[in-house]
């Protein structure tokens, strides 16, 4: 009889369920070698959750597919991924990202004696260069706008104009907000700084200009959070309506959907986002003749082509070309 998959290790309570429901269908039915292979290219090898989260979704789709056609793992062909990608009906950027999937997963497998060959490395994917990014950018006098008509007279009205000011004046991903904690906002010196934890494991200082200080200063003060604990978190939920704030941690997904409350207050577009601050630092650092290097190092981008794709200059000058037009 089939040994059940299960993880090697005690885990918390309901994670071993959870998981072994995760494992698709094609794997499971494929032996403990497919099951190996899997637990430890999900659970082992892959550390970023979001990479994690998107390459167990493209392997879950392709084992749905493989399910409806009959299709066991170890006879999955080139053919068989080439006419998969051609039928999924999504965006180019995500098909190359569930090709990217299955080509590390089925080198895995290969690693593992599972299969002989990889059936997805020989499939080639359409070009794809972006030379914009898609996120919309927030006009500069929008988003004083949008700071000067906040309320601060509470304790939430200051937090949010702290989360805003900082998502404009480091530009950094509200991801990397999220994370902060009291300590991550300190003196150095004459200089305050923020250490951001980013993706990837980069941990990056940023210093803090005047008036995101006193946006700061003026939160900890009226919050009663500047002797908190260290390991705290910086920006918290609050307790529904009461403009009284809680011990847990403020998450991504909650900062999101203040500044889309924010945005909706001021009158201005909600296909906004917390990234589109990020894009029009860059692009007004840019603008005004600062180096691609620094602006880069501001950004964390490791590569100078990501930072570019958040420069809208292109977009502007574009604009006044076809409002010449004479028709």
């Amino acid at each position: 009889m089939e040994q059940r998959w299960l993880p090697v290790t005690n885990p918390p309570k309901g994670l071993a369920v959870r998981e072994a429901a995760a494992m698709p269908s094609l794997v499971a039915q494929a032996g403990d070698a497919a099951r190996f292979a899997f637990e430890e290219f999900f659970h082992g090898q892959i550390r970023n959750p979001h990479t994690r989260k998107a390459y167990l979704h493209a392997l879950r789709v392709f084992s749905d597919w493989c399910q409806g056609g009959g299709i066991e793992l170890v006879k999955v062909t080139p053919g068989h991924v080439g006419r998969y990608l051609d039928a999924f009906d999504v965006a180019v950027p995500t098909r190359k990202v569930h090709l990217a999937a299955l080509r590390r997963f089925f080198d895995e497998l290969v690693m593992r004696h599972v299969i002989i060959l990889n059936p997805a490395l020989s499939v080639r994917s359409e070009r794809y260069q972006a030379v914009e990014g898609k996120t919309p950018e927030i006009a500069i006098e929008h988003a004083r706008r949008l700071l000067k008509g906040l309320e601060v007279t509470h304790s939430v009205g200051l937090r949010d104009r702290a989360i805003i000011g900082i998502l404009i004046y480091t530009a950094a991903r509200v991801g990397a907000v999220a994370k902060l904690r009291r300590s991550d906002f300190y003196d150095v010196a004459d200089q305050h700084c923020l250490r951001f934890h980013e993706k990837g494991g980069k941990v990056r200082e940023i210093p803090v200009r005047h008036d995101l200080l006193e946006f700061l200063n003026a939160y900890l003060e009226v919050s009663g959070l500047r002797y908190s604990e260290p390991s705290s978190p910086l920006f918290r939920t609050t307790v529904r309506r009461t403009k009284r704030l809680t011990q847990n941690r403020m998450t991504a997904d909650d900062m999101a959907r203040m500044v889309k409350r924010r945005l909706r207050e001021a009158g201005l577009s909600e296909r906004l986002s917390p990234h589109s601050f990020r894009v029009t630092t860059i692009t007004d650092l840019l603008s005004q003749g600062v180096p691609l290097e620094d602006v880069q190092y501001l950004a964390g981008h490791a590569d100078p082509r990501t930072t570019r794709l958040y420069d809208r200059r292109q977009r502007r000058v574009t604009r006044n070309i076809v409002e010449r037009i004479s028709v």
